[in-house]
């Protein structure tokens, strides 16, 4: 089965550290349908050691009132929007939630991939216009928040990777959301949407940057300025999606086995790598160009990049500790 051949990877770079069985995210896939009852227990790496500004990311389980649900699966982090009664539309609370999850994620040494899901029949129909409104004057939810990171990647950005599995409709607010994700997945019923010039409103969470520079102008326009939606087919035709999955569970499960294998690589390398290209896209190429000799020098001097060789020596699978 695909669920036992991420299981054996995992176990293949555990080496020495002790494993402990934790059961599957009961909450995560349970809600996505009745074809996630069946789960496999997965192994939990042990954490590595606390640095001087370390913080624990809390699980936060599925119940009536939480909002965001986090849970985690050894190394990989899954956060999930939960207000299926309202589409999983974000109001305020939500998303402050989801800040200082990302905060505590992008912290927490032990974490080095997140995945961002919706729980219910869509990933989200954006933001929760009403409850909004409380805010829109008075800087937005995270005025005067310290310890949080945007959940849309600007302003205060992640440093670790974060992966979108999406389903359902996934509209304004939540395309936004997907697009600010590094690696995106999507099941075959995902229903795009960016219609708030339809509404009165406009694209004000990034899509207005993101979308044309990662799609095209003339495929952003078509949709921004129309208020028409789009399919995961369209999506990947246009680029701004790197996988279809038939179902939401599957989209969930391909979005774990890219965790998985993102996280057996060398965390300072990845967060290096994601670091150059936001250098490169926010600031320009030739600044990113110019800070490559210095980067690929300093994880020269890691144990990491020691381990690497020696694993490649040995014809063995390196196990990775982020030093």
């Amino acid at each position: 089965m695909e669920k036992e051949s991420v299981i054996a990877r995992r176990d293949l770079i555990k080496a020495t550290a002790s494993a402990t069985v934790i059961p599957a995210i009961t909450a995560a896939t349970s809600a996505l349908g009745a074809e996630q009852e069946h789960q496999t227990p997965l192994a939990q790496n042990a954490s590595n050691a606390p640095t001087a500004h370390a913080r624990t990311l809390v699980e936060a389980q599925l119940g009536p009132h939480t909002k965001l649900t986090i849970e985690r699966r050894g190394q990989v982090a899954l956060f999930g929007l939960n207000r299926p009664g309202a589409h999983n539309r974000v109001d305020p609370e939500t998303f402050q939630a989801l800040a200082r999850a990302l905060y505590d994620y992008d912290h927490d040494p032990s974490l080095r991939v997140a995945i961002l899901f919706g729980h219910g029949d869509s990933f989200s129909r954006g933001v929760d216009v009403e409850a909004y409104r409380t805010v829109a004057n008075s800087g937005g939810p995270l005025a005067g928040l310290t310890q949080v990171v945007n959940p849309l990647n600007f302003g205060a950005q992640r440093t670790k990777p974060l992966i979108a599995a999406v389903h359902g409709d996934t509209w304004n607010m939540a395309h936004e959301f997907f697009l600010s994700a590094d690696i995106r997945v999507a099941a075959s019923n995902t229903d795009f949407g960016q219609d708030e010039n339809s509404h009165g409103r406009f694209p004000g969470g990034g899509s207005t940057v993101r979308f044309i520079r990662e799609a095209g102008w003339g495929n952003a326009m078509r949709y921004m300025l129309t208020g028409d939606h789009w399919t995961a087919q369209d999506a990947y035709r246009m680029g701004v999606l790197q996988d279809i999955a038939e179902t939401p569970r599957g989209a969930l499960d391909r979005a774990f086995e890219i965790a998985t294998k993102i996280a057996a690589c060398a965390p300072l390398g990845v967060q290096t790598t994601l670091a150059s290209a936001h250098l490169a896209i926010d600031s320009s190429e030739a600044e990113a160009f110019s800070k490559l000799g210095a980067q690929y020098a300093a994880l020269y001097r890691t144990k990491d990049f020691i381990e690497g060789l020696t694993a490649q020596a040995e014809s063995r699978r390196p196990v990775f500790h982020g030093d």
